[in-house]
């Protein structure tokens, strides 16, 4: 009798106990259960007016580009520019030696007045017009003999310009390849980019351009378009568009290389932080979690230009939600998280 009533009091004991523990360990899965959640902060975006803008590189080119050269060899005689100097349009640059000139020239002297007499003698009865015509067809091409010659014996400048290249020197036999100078047109320069056929029907003939130098940094000189090709490369999908700048002040210069912007109004987008950006690895694509009712959905988006430290969303996220900035990295798509406070 005793014993039993000990084992009873034993028993009214232990129970207790054994529920006790029961219990914190019910409360500490419950307790693990919510620490397990991911924590994450977000921000809710909003459209905004985006400008539309799209950019380009270029390297800046002469407006027109002429080498000046004989056409045949012949020894320079002498050289009236430097690399660097202005000219004008007919400013004698080079001459040539002038012996075939010479000679030409005395062959010439002799054909007009051999035409001369036949002429006469044709007018009065005394000659041909078979003999007529062949004399002057024989003092036509000596005409355009030495006037060909004259033009190759004094070189002289086809356009306004910069003298930016010398080859030769005064006395160097003048072989070919190389010409012996080279003038470029730098008022205006051009710029040639290529633009994606998407933007065919929005690039016109005088469109306003912003155009960049490395050289000078940010300051912006303004362009405008002065040629939009009227085909497409099937190969690369764009077109080309050429640009042309004033450059009254000869600054721009060829060779440097030139950043474009060409503006297309404005559209209503959604701006999101680039923290929420999330790249799939492997991809080009890009991702946004979507925080709504304690979970978070993986949403695909499309993305237009950068802006700072945010980015324009084409689609893919509307105004209003709210998306994940912060703890991307442990989510997947349907999981439930918790907001950090």
């Amino acid at each position: 009798m005793e014993t039993n009533k000990r084992q009873h009091f034993i028993s009214l004991f232990i129970l207790p106990l054994l529920l006790s523990c029961s219990g914190e360990k019910k409360d500490s899965t419950q307790t693990e259960t919510v620490s397990n959640k991911a924590i994450v902060r977000v921000e809710t975006v909003s459209a905004q007016d985006v400008e539309q803008i799209s950019e380009f590189t270029a390297t800046v080119e002469a407006n027109i580009s002429n080498n000046i050269a004989p056409q045949t060899p012949v020894r320079i005689e002498k050289l009236f520019a430097e690399v660097g100097d202005h000219v004008k349009a007919g400013q004698l640059l080079v001459k040539m030696d002038e012996t075939n000139l010479k000679q030409t020239k005395i062959q010439l002297d002799n054909q007009e007045l051999e035409f001369k007499r036949i002429d006469e003698l044709y007018k009065v009865g005394g000659a041909s017009k078979s003999a007529w015509d062949a004399q002057k067809t024989q003092l036509d091409i000596s005409r355009a003999t030495y006037k060909n010659l004259q033009e190759n014996t004094q070189l002289l400048s086809p356009i306004t310009g910069i003298v930016t290249a010398r080859n030769y020197d005064s006395g160097d036999m003048y072989s070919g390849g190389s010409p012996i100078f080279t003038v470029e047109q730098v008022r205006p320069v051009k710029l040639l980019i290529n633009v994606s056929e998407s933007l065919f029907t929005k690039v016109k003939k005088g469109k306003d351009v912003d155009i960049r130098l490395d050289v000078y940094g940010d300051e912006v000189f303004k362009g405008k378009v002065s040629l939009v090709y009227p085909t497409i490369d099937p190969n690369t999908r764009t077109f080309p568009v050429e640009i042309k700048i004033d450059n009254n002040d000869e600054r721009v210069r060829p060779g440097m290389f030139a950043r474009v912007t060409i503006g297309f109004g404005t559209q209503n987008h959604v701006v999101a932080p680039d923290l929420a950006i999330v790249k799939q690895s492997g991809a080009g694509d890009r991702y946004i979690y979507v925080y709504k009712d304690g979970k978070v959905s993986y949403e695909k988006v499309e993305l237009g230009r950068r802006m700072g430290n945010k980015y324009e969303v084409i689609s893919g996220v509307n105004s209003g939600d709210q998306v994940v900035v912060s703890g991307q990295s442990r989510l997947n798509n349907g999981m439930e998280v918790e907001i950090e406070k």
